[in-house]
This record gives structure tokens, sequence and C-alpha cells, in this order.
């Protein structure tokens, strides 16, 4: 049984093939369709940003020097609105500057208007202003020529205002990995239809298709497959040679049970790499190949699916999308509980708290809600027991 962090190099070794193969998959699309996509190429910026030192706030720009020489008094010479370009300030006097205005030549100090008392196109500026007060300077954000962004980065609505900031109108992405979903099992059944006895609403399809939206992939929704070997293959060749999936996920079946019939079916089409991890909850966990195609087999049960995919899957898409993936740098905090150690490593549904952190009262593999409740995991090394006051290791859900 592999331990968490073996999982993850093994899945991540993997994803590289699959990586390699998608730098020839790009699209050209614009900066404000890209949110979730993942950036094909580096992003060298052409401009300085802002381009010209510009005045922080409302008020007077002028020459430090000149105004001490004349005990801080100054006629006003001109006025700046933003977006407009001013002419040399002319020596000994001021500026009347708006936010956003470009500092004029010759100035080098902004005072704020509070700062400063104005009588007969005249001003007086308060003695405590500092030099260089209140001057954004050229390029203080970005520089020409420098890479802003690197390739494999996912698009959020920050990267989104950053490519804008520099001039980009579109941009090269990778095309966005097809990834096919499934869940097996008989007692399985659709929202919005009756459930009868022994029969449950199936919770992880919804969430499968939230999170690899979440990621920017496009979802491949292959449905419910019932508890039957031949179904099983049929659908994972509906999967690899009619939908051609870049990858498959499938949801239960995984385990050792006598109707549990995935890793059998992946067995027989192609080939399994491991099925066990030392996670808790979502042990068995299912990597292989159907007909050269990656697969990951996840649990049943909903609180594994949402564990497993966080910390074991999406690593792995990610990488698969060309994201160069670095371990997350966990958060330091401190326990408002107490926990036995266990034989293998736990990810407590958790959430941040003003003392501290707190975990869900069921951890239970089955309970969904514990995930909607918290905001972290917090990560219990195996064997560890943890005591109320302990210091702990947190992943946040959003990385």
């Amino acid at each position: 049984m592999l331990d968490v962090q073996q999982a993850i190099e093994k899945l991540l070794e993997k994803a590289q093939p699959i990586a390699q193969h998608r730098q020839r998959c790009i699209e050209n699309i614009s900066v404000n369709s890209s949110l979730g996509r993942a950036l094909a190429k580096d992003i060298v910026a052409t401009i300085d940003v802002p381009p010209a030192d510009n005045s922080a706030m409302d008020g007077y720009a002028f020459c430090y020097a000149d105004a001490e020489e004349n005990d801080f008094s100054l006629p006003i010479s001109q006025r700046i609105p933003a977006g407009t370009t001013p002419q040399s300030l002319q020596p000994n006097t001021a500026a009347r500057i708006f936010t956003g205005g470009e500092i004029p030549e010759g100035a080098d100090t902004v005072a704020m208007q509070e700062d400063c008392s104005e009588s007969k196109g005249c001003i007086s500026i308060n003695t405590d202003v500092a030099s260089a007060a209140n001057v954004r300077q050229k390029g203080q954000d970005i520089q020409s020529g420098n890479i802003i962004l690197t390739a494999g980065t996912l698009i959020r609505a920050q990267e989104m205002g950053l490519l804008a900031s520099v001039g980009f109108s579109h941009i090269d992405v990778n095309q966005p990995l097809k990834v096919g979903i499934f869940s097996t099992g008989d007692e399985l059944v659709e929202p919005g239809a009756p459930l009868k006895s022994g029969q449950i609403y199936n919770s992880n399809r919804a969430m499968l298709i939230g999170l690899l939206q979440s990621l920017g992939m496009q979802v491949v929704d292959l449905g419910t497959v019932t508890d039957c070997l031949e179904a099983t293959k049929g659908i994972l060749n509906q999967a690899t040679k009619i939908a051609q999936c870049d990858i498959v996920l499938s949801a239960g079946g995984v385990s050792v049970g006598e109707e549990d019939y995935v890793k059998e079916a992946v067995t027989q089409l192609g080939s399994l790499d491991f099925w066990k991890v030392a996670i808790k909850p979502g042990k068995p966990l299912a990597f292989g190949y159907v007909n050269k195609t990656p697969f990951i087999g996840l649990p049943g049960n909903p609180a594994s699916v949402f564990v497993t995919f966080m910390v074991l899957v999406r690593p792995f898409l990610q990488a698969c999308q060309g994201k160069h993936w670095v371990a997350p740098k966990l958060l330091i905090s401190k326990a408002c509980f107490n926990k036995l150690g266990e034989k293998r490593e736990v990810y407590l549904r958790g959430r941040i708290i003003d003392d501290g952190v707190e975990i869900y009262p069921n951890q239970s593999s089955g309970v969904l809600s514990s995930a909607c409740w918290g905001d972290v995991f917090v990560v219990q090394k195996t064997g560890q027991a943890i005591e109320k006051g302990d210091y702990v290791n947190v992943l946040p859900y959003n990385l």
C-alpha cells in the first residue's frame, strides 16, 4: 500500500507524457473567456505598468527642492487629470494633479490635497509631507521584458486582470482535458427521481462534475453503470474508444467486495498499476490504463471521493494540463480537538476559527456535509495523536 506522497509522485510521473502530448493542443482565446484555462506559453510583458510615474492621490505635484526654497508655498502652473499628457513643470511651481495623473517632468513629490491650502492660484504645503511621497514609480507593478505568468498557470480572475493590464486581449491556452466520469452501484438514483427502499441519491456525479469544471476541464458525463462486469467493461470502452476521453474517472466499485467490478474490468481491458493508498478516508484508489487511456478509480463514499480527488487526483489532472505542480505549503494552526492516532494518513475536514482549527464531529467517509461545513483539511500523519493545543498541519481546500 502506497503512502500519500508516494502515490502523488507516481501519479505525477504518469502525467508527464500526457502533458508533453498536450503541448501540441493549443487554442488562442480571448482573455475575457480564459477563466479556469491553463496557459500554454509564458507571458512576457511588453510594457511597464504603470507606463510612467503617476500620482497615487488627488493633490499637487511639485519639486521638493523647489518647495523647500520657497517655504512650501508655490503658484499653480497647470492642471493634470488622469489620461492627459502633462507639460514639463515650470520651475518653482506646482501642478494640480488627480489620482492616476502622470507626474510631469521636473516634479518628484505629490502632496495630498488635504495637506495643502489654496488661495489666489497658490498653494501652501504642509511641511510634514515627505520627499517623493504619493508617487507610483514607472514599472512599480510590472517591468517590460519580464515573465509575468508561466506556462501551465491556471487562469483565475486576478490573472485575467493582470493580462489585461499589459495589453493582452488573447492568449494561447492548452485545450481543456477531456475527462470522462461514471459512477457504479445498483443503489444509486439520480436526483429528481423517487427513492425506493435500499436506494440513495448519486451525489458523486454532481460533485465530480463541479470539481472538474472548477479546474477548467471538459467533462464527459457517462452516467451510472450497474454492478456488472460486462456493463463496467462496456462503459470503459465507451469512454476510451467512442468518447475518446483523455482520462477516465470512476466513483465506486474499486474495493474488494463481490459486487465491485471496476478493478477486474480495468485489468481485463488494460492494466492496473496500484489500487491501495494509505489515506483516510479513501484507501481503495486505483490507477491504471484502459485501452492506453489513464484511469483513476475513486472510492464510492462521497467524503472519500472529495478527499482523494482534492489530495491525489487534482495534482495529477493539473500536471496533465501542463501546470507545474509544487507541493502545497501547509499552514500551521492550533488544534481545538483531541484525536487518537491511526494507521493511515488522515485528512480531517475542519475549519479555521478564532482560536485555531476545529474538525467536524462526524468524520465518516459517508458524511459529505463535513466537506461543506469546513474549509480546510487537518493533516494527521500516520500514528500521530493530536491533543487540544497541539500545532497541526492544515491544508486549505482552495490552493
